[in-house]
């Protein structure tokens, strides 16, 4: 069974570090996340129940462990800190060089958007989840999933005219 698992996490890892950057913006916390799952879920093997497939048991691991991050002390000290660092030093000539690539502000403008916003999208077009698939994975109902996808498209349709950015061509 532990090899099973074994082999499921390496199938799954670069899955569950795309999953968990989209929370925490930050490549190298999303791994930290991602290896403290992968720690989780072979200590716990025997917690899973079968009730859905494994990648989704892992993902719903690891957004669970994101929104730990996020909701943490670590997290809010880092976030001061940037802004601190922004608001004195200006823009970073990374953040510069994305803005300049249209459709590189589109992902950047998806992770402005709120986590709740952010995962449905997400999940929907990059994961190709159904809507269905979505809502069993984050515990919530369909409308609902609905209702933030119609969100989220409206919320980056808006921010994404107002700055000129055509997607079109």
């Amino acid at each position: 069974m532990s090899t099973d698992i074994e082999q499921e996490l390496r199938l799954h890892y670069l899955t569950l570090i795309k999953l968990a950057f989209i929370y925490v913006k930050n490549k190298e916390m999303a791994e930290d996340i991602v290896q403290d799952v992968c720690v989780r879920a072979i200590e716990n093997k025997n917690r899973f129940r079968g009730d859905a497939t494994y990648k989704t048991y892992l993902m719903k691991m690891t957004i669970n462990r994101s929104y730990d991050y996020l909701r943490s002390w670590t997290y809010r000290q880092e976030s001061v800190k940037s802004f601190v660092h922004q608001l004195f030093n200006g823009e970073s000539v990374e953040h510069q060089l994305l803005k300049k690539d249209e459709r590189a502000q589109l992902g950047f403008e998806v992770f402005k958007l709120k986590p709740k916003y952010r995962e449905v999208l997400v999940l929907y077009y990059y994961e190709d989840f159904k809507i269905h698939e979505i809502a069993s994975l984050l515990d919530i109902s369909e409308n609902t999933v609905k209702t933030r996808l119609k969100r989220a498209r409206e919320q980056m349709k808006q921010t994404l005219d107002m700055k000129g950015v055509n997607l079109d061509g």
